[in-house]
């Protein structure tokens, strides 16, 4: 029996998903399962959502909830991680509202960016203390982070300790789903390969029985076609030659040609959604009464197969039944031009000796050339995180391809003081 600990387990639709997914599995229906969260209101939520996707399952599952994030850890085979620090409000709003101040615009604002930076510098500090508990409390542990920065947080937890991860996200498997529709084709017929960093990977290879299908994806992108909310990524498909993994709301916000405070029109020709992650969150906040309110009734519980990763991992490890899934693992000797030190995505196999990636080799210059300039982001970064240091996050930022676009050195100083007199104890650096 593996004992699965969801860390951020108040996450109840995305712990719904993932517990669906590993409690559908034979192999894994009799795992012990353990909630954790500091929300005691959400926690019990999520425990009693637990219970009844075990029962529309017939899973004999073991399940409970804890509120000491160490009483859950102990002995834990499996953590999955979840958390966002900060949330909504206060973290998120500062995160959106002081940049506007400024004149700088984002869309989803999690992963780079002034939010990306902003996120990372609070969130590694919490996950680095989850890897002390787990070095301590369960040493032999596998770690699946689903917390964004993905990059940032996972390059810190390979840099400062010994615990086994893996950062997951659904965007390659995703997109390819997307794509597949775009063309006509079966998604389950497509074969690809994939490779780059976590929201900045791309298809090197996307075919069908042995048909390139880039001929047809790049002939989409020319004409009336291309549907509205993807015009960004298409139209780097026009200039890079290969498309990229994560959509284009995230996307626009990596690089410095979509989102420009003097240039209205490209906003509104990319239709890119400004302000999309606080929008998306109120509605969420804004439904979650009813959301709960429906749990706690007696209507059913409807369990679907999700797009992401994390009880393949775990079946696959449990049984020894091999899986190819991608994961963002250290690049050790993985992609050649890209920097040692940075966090990549690429193909892993998971079988009974865990989550072994695979070695892609150089990537086109071009898309190495560009991906590079999120890396750099992500490891000034981390390294502000690490040190504390105030330099390291003015720097970052100065990096940032968004963020330089759009305002002068002195701004960009002027934001990142703001931002982090704003945010307060949340981002702990001295001053």
């Amino acid at each position: 029996m593996a004992r699965i600990v969801f860390l951020g387990a108040g996450s109840t639709v995305f712990a719904r998903n993932l517990l669906g997914d590993i409690l559908g599995y034979d192999e894994l229906a009799d795992s012990e399962i353990v909630l954790h969260d500091i929300d005691p209101g959400r926690l019990e939520t999520s425990e009693l959502v637990a219970h009844r996707v075990a029962d529309a399952l017939d899973a004999p599952a073991k399940i409970s909830s804890e509120l000491d994030r160490r009483r859950a850890l102990e002995g834990a085979d499996y953590a999955l991680n979840m958390i966002q620090v900060g949330g909504y409000e206060p973290c998120t709003v500062t995160d959106f509202e002081v940049p506007k101040r400024f004149g700088l615009r984002q869309t989803i604002g999690d992963t780079l960016g002034i939010g990306g930076i902003m996120r990372g510098l609070r969130t590694i500090p919490v996950i680095l203390s989850m890897c002390a508990d787990m070095e301590e409390l369960c040493p032999d542990v596998w770690f699946l982070n689903y917390t964004n920065p993905m990059a940032m947080n996972c390059r810190a937890v390979n840099r400062l300790t010994n615990i086994r991860t893996v950062g997951l996200c659904h965007s390659v498997q995703g997109t390819a789903f997307e794509l597949a529709r775009d063309l006509g084709v079966a998604y389950e017929d497509i074969d690809y390969v994939a490779a780059g960093i976590n929201h900045m990977a791309f298809y090197l290879k996307f075919a069908l029985g042995g048909e390139d299908l880039y001929p047809r994806l790049r002939e989409l992108a020319t004409s009336d076609a291309v549907p509205a909310h993807n015009r960004v990524r298409y139209e780097m498909l026009r200039h890079l030659g290969y498309f990229v993994t994560e959509s284009s709301e995230h996307f626009s916000e990596y690089v410095p040609w979509f989102i420009k405070r003097d240039r209205p029109d490209l906003v509104e020709r990319f239709h890119i959604p400004l302000d999309e992650y606080p929008r998306r969150c109120r509605a969420q906040i804004a439904g979650w009464e009813e959301e709960r309110a429906r749990i706690h009734s007696d209507a059913p519980v409807e369990v679907h197969r999700s797009f992401e990763y994390a009880a393949t991992i775990i079946r696959s490890i449990e049984t020894g039944k091999p899986r190819v899934i991608y994961g963002n693992v250290a690049n050790e000797g993985l992609i050649d031009n890209l920097l040692a030190s940075s966090t990549v995505e690429v193909p892993c196999l998971v079988d009974k000796n865990g989550v072994q990636p695979t070695r892609v080799g150089p990537l086109p210059p071009q898309l190495a050339a560009l991906i590079s300039t999120n890396v750099n982001v992500q490891e000034l970064t981390v390294e502000a995180a690490l040190s504390g240091r105030l330099d390291h996050v003015y720097q970052a930022a100065m990096l940032d391809p968004h963020t330089a676009a759009e305002l002068d050195l002195d701004q960009i100083r002027a934001l990142v003081d703001a931002l982090l007199l704003e945010h307060g104890d949340w981002v702990p650096l001295e001053r």
